[in-house]
């Protein structure tokens, strides 16, 4: 069960490499559609994710609606957000070390989930290129991370109840401008221009989820491996971060939460190895495929 949002933003499902138009194929159907959109039907819920996939089962069989995903240029799959994004900063332990010296900060963990976030003028779709923005930083990285997509509303959720809230993950790369991030001590400007997150290019439905330890994190540069990690090393695991973020503040359908990078940030390399203009970075979280976006001046 994964979803995307097509080039004219309606939802789409994907299935055994084919897309299907959901709202196409409902009107050749004559159906009513679960949801127009990835953002409605996350909103929708669970029932509604079905009932679309499902659809999209029917389409195939009668090749309505449908296309290779190969020719689809995918939207990112919550292309404005309706908040900010939430993040978690340095909740892989080797990523927390690797930062340490180059930031004059202590590499043990936190012992407090680090929060920041991002703007949401700052999200783009798979393919589309991230400015290098050589008038405002020499210091541009990536940072390969999961990203979960919160399925309903909830204040002071416990954590055994959490994952009960998650309607999928995707992949994002939280681009981050290191000189700006030290420039301003708080990390939302060096974190938020336009175009750094990267997002998509589907959304996997929490029902066909990995377990922790399956969940591979990577991330090339020009394909060069620099990240590795599985989700099961996060600091914070999910539970913990929805618990703490939700203690006194409503999560809402569809809100994004960026769980923390592993090590192999361009950072923590002696020399550091920053973005330049022409690079290619590819994020490639198991089961959501390759995230891949070129650096631009």
């Amino acid at each position: 069960m994964k979803y995307l949002t097509l080039e004219n933003g309606q939802l789409g499902v994907l299935v055994d490499g084919t897309v299907v138009d959901v709202v196409a194929a409902a009107e050749f159907l004559s159906v009513s559609a679960p949801a127009a959109t990835l953002e409605a039907l996350i909103i929708a819920g669970d029932a509604a994710a079905e009932e679309a996939f499902r659809l999209a089962r029917q389409a195939l069989e009668k090749g309505c609606g449908c296309r290779s995903f190969d020719e689809v240029t995918p939207m990112a799959p919550i292309p404005v957000p309706r908040r900010n994004i939430l993040c978690l900063g340095k909740n892989y332990l080797d990523h927390a070390q690797e930062l340490a010296p180059k930031m004059k900060a202590s590499g043990e963990a936190p012992r407090h989930p680090i929060i920041f976030t991002k703007a949401t003028t700052a999200v783009i779709a798979a393919g589309e290129p991230v400015p290098a923005y050589p008038a405002y930083t020499q210091k541009l990285d990536y940072e390969a991370e999961l990203a979960l997509i919160i399925g309903r509303d909830g204040r002071d959720i416990a954590p055994g109840d959490a994952w009960d809230y998650v309607f999928g993950y995707t992949a994002i790369n939280d681009i981050s401008a290191r000189d700006l991030q030290k420039d301003h001590h708080q990390w939302f400007r060096a974190k938020s221009l336009d175009g750094f997150a990267p997002m998509g290019p589907v959304v996997v439905h929490h029902s066909v989820m990995p377990a922790p330890a399956d969940i591979e994190v990577k991330c090339f540069v020009n394909g060069e491996q620099r990240q590795s990690a599985t989700f099961d090393q996060l600091i914070f695991d999910v539970p913990t971060m929805i618990s703490v973020l939700s203690a006194g503040m409503t999560l809402l359908a569809g809100d994004i939460i960026a769980t923390g990078t592993p090590g192999g940030v361009g950072m923590g390399f002696t020399p550091s190895k920053y973005l330049q203009p022409g690079d290619e970075v590819v994020v490639d979280i198991t089961g959501v495929g390759e995230l891949r976006n070129p650096v631009i001046e």
